[in-house]
């Protein structure tokens, strides 16, 4: 059986950034999980010394407070730096970017929709932005029911399909005078979208992988399924499962954006090494 990496995949910038000023500030905290992978957290922790606060509160002052990729909401920061906690921002510039659009359109008077998952951290901080407030929607049908203004703004979360994007921003248009279309998902998640749709074509199985509360990785692992019926989201190579390979010519593999490569590359090995026995 061959392995094929899809030719896109793994740390995207605002990762590889996130994990480079962990790294430089040894005997901190991250406020909430830095990036969506369980492992890469244990290593920062491990060899950094750069442990995990759940609650901002918690925080002292002169603490070092390290923001996650996704960011934070918007009154947590402020009182982060009220009560004199030394804030260091790793949050991906591609999610401060759809913040700033939040709040000039909510202050500008427009409806402003997010698309994406209400419950998801980048999302919450984004929100937290529309001074006025905003709505998030999952899908087009949510739409449907929403009593907007004659202005709407639409933000997409960063890791969202384009094509689902696409369906929300043709419902709105014909229907209110002004909508503005903000494309807000970054082009990492473009281009392992596409590179996985591509690979997942010609594969006949396909591993991707990443953490199970990734939302990036999961959107590839949508993808994944659409055309390859025999694909699996894994985390790490302990839950491969060596039936899934049998009478399987090509295994494509792809990763999430907060997959370090060293899982990937463990992935592979492993692979190689059952299918030597």
């Amino acid at each position: 059986m061959k392995i094929e990496l899809a030719e896109n995949y793994g740390f995207c910038f605002g990762v590889k950034r996130a994990i480079k000023i962990a790294e430089e500030n040894t005997n901190a905290a991250t406020y909430g999980p830095l990036i969506h992978n369980s492992k890469e957290i244990e290593r920062l922790d491990k060899d950094f010394k750069v442990g995990l606060v759940e609650d901002f509160s918690a925080f002292k002052k002169g603490d070092k407070a390290i923001v996650r990729t996704h960011g934070i909401v918007k009154d947590e920061l402020a009182a982060l730096k009220r009560n004199g906690v030394d804030v260091v921002d790793a949050t991906c510039p591609f999610v401060t970017k759809p913040q700033e659009i939040a709040q000039e359109m909510s202050e500008k008077g427009y409806s402003v929709v997010i698309f994406g998952d209400e419950k998801h951290p980048e999302i919450k901080g984004v929100k937290s932005y529309a001074t006025h407030g905003a709505i998030v929607v999952s899908s087009v049908d949510e739409v449907k029911d929403l009593k907007l203004h004659e202005r709407v703004a639409l933000i997409a979360q960063t890791t969202r399909k384009v094509e689902d994007y696409m369906q929300i921003a043709n419902y709105l248009i014909p229907r209110h005078k002004e909508v503005r279309v903000f494309n807000t998902i970054c082009n990492a998640t473009f281009e392992n979208q596409e590179a996985i749709r591509n690979l997942s074509q010609k594969a006949d199985v396909m591993l991707v992988i990443g953490g199970k509360n990734s939302s990036n990785t999961k959107q590839l692992f949508s993808i994944a399924k659409e055309n390859c019926e025999d694909s699996y989201h894994i985390e790490d190579e302990s839950e491969l499962d060596f039936d899934w390979f049998k009478g399987k010519e090509l295994c494509g593999i792809s990763a999430g954006a907060s997959t370090p490569d060293w899982i990937i590359q463990n992935v592979i090995n492993h692979i190689q090494k059952g299918l030597e026995k």
